[in-house]
């Protein structure tokens, strides 16, 4: 873990986002799948693990190959693969720090200051519970910071059918940070194709 005399990492719990059913990629465990020769979740992990003072990995199968990495383990209560807020949910009584930092795992470039960035627009926006990283191209909702107290919101959300992460975002006022000066880093492998093409 990182030094937490040059960044706060004791206050950060980290929570890799690998519980989804993976149908872009013909239902396989993205987390799993090669990436530069390297499963992609191992990337995320090293990258993630840095900035937080725990990480734990969402995750709903293949449980013998997250063992490998040095993380808690936890699996949504809702079945039949409910989305990411499904894993948030699930984490909400494991999370004893002030922020929660979310990642999937297929963005195996995540920048290494990513937290830091999400914490200082918190910091900059005491009305704000959220911070969530966006590029040029688009928002990127599970790359974000959550205050820890506002994690007992998700099961009344997740209650009435809804399931989108900017919706619930809405609820709890959310800020945007620009990393379009990083914005490869932010590359998802979402399907087949872009296994095919990167997995050298």
């Amino acid at each position: 873990m990182a030094d937490e005399n040059l960044f706060p990492t004791n206050t950060i719990t980290g929570l890799l986002l690998a519980g989804g059913a993976g149908r872009r990629v013909g239902n396989r465990d993205k987390g799993t799948l090669p990436w530069r020769g390297r499963p992609m979740a191992t990337h995320c992990v090293e990258r993630m693990a840095p900035q937080v003072k725990e990480l734990y990995i969402s995750c709903n199968r293949s449980q013998a190959f997250y063992n490998q990495f040095d993380c808690a383990l936890i699996s949504d209560e809702r079945v039949d693969f409910q989305g990411p807020l499904a894993g948030v949910e699930a984490m909400a009584g494991h999370c004893k720090t002030e922020f929660l930092f979310l990642a999937p795992c297929d963005t195996p470039q995540l920048p290494l200051d990513l937290a830091q960035r999400l914490l200082t627009a918190l910091q900059h926006n005491p009305g704000a519970n959220i911070s969530y990283a966006r590029t040029a191209q688009r928002e990127h909702y599970l790359c974000a910071l959550v205050r820890g107290s506002c994690l007992a919101t998700v099961s009344d959300f997740l209650d009435t059918g809804e399931r989108a992460v900017r919706l619930w975002y809405g609820q709890q006022g959310a800020v945007s940070v620009d990393f379009s000066d990083t914005a490869e880093a932010f590359i998802n492998i979402n399907t087949m194709t872009d296994v095919m093409v990167t997995a050298e």
